[in-house]
């Protein structure tokens, strides 16, 4: 199995050893486009891999920081408590990238650059990009493609 994560598109398929398409999932990438700079607050592209997943056994609206959960779970009411808060929730799924001097290494380093699959509120939209640099899915969803994928897994993020 491969994920394609597809910016322009923004969807994201995880796709069969045999090329067909498993399943399709709206998703929100960058704000800011495509970019694999740090800081940028861009969504990088090129080859990645699932490196490392977290969250498993959470239930679905736990809040994490820093890869950790916070014992908060979402609600409409955390939410309008923190308007500004960029929420991660559920699961997350973090990407290592494989071509250096594009998106592995020195100031382009996916993962230094904590970019991950995760989940965001329901209340966001999908299909448009908001991130900060991360690909966002709603929670049913992610939760889904959290149990259907292992570490290793390859991804490819398509400008």
């Amino acid at each position: 199995m491969r994920i394609v994560v597809d910016i322009p598109g923004q969807y994201l398929d995880l796709v069969g050893a045999d090329g067909s398409r498993i399943r399709r999932y709206p998703v929100s990438t960058a704000l800011n486009g495509p970019g694999e700079r740090n800081g940028s607050g861009c969504t990088p592209s090129g080859r990645h891999v699932i490196r490392a997943r977290i969250g498993a056994g959470q239930p679905a609206c736990t809040v994490f920081k820093g890869r950790r959960p916070t014992g908060e779970q979402w609600s409409e009411a955390l939410a309008r408590a923190q308007p500004a808060r960029d929420w991660i929730l559920s699961r997350i799924l973090w990407l290592s990238g494989l071509e250096p001097g594009r998106n592995r290494l020195g100031d382009c380093d996916s993962m230094r650059r904590y970019i991950y699959i995760h989940g965001t509120p329901d209340t966001e939209p999908m299909g448009v990009p908001r991130s900060h640099g991360c690909i966002r899915m709603r929670i049913a969803d992610v939760v889904e493609l959290f149990d259907l994928v292992d570490a290793g897994t390859p991804v490819d993020i398509r400008a």
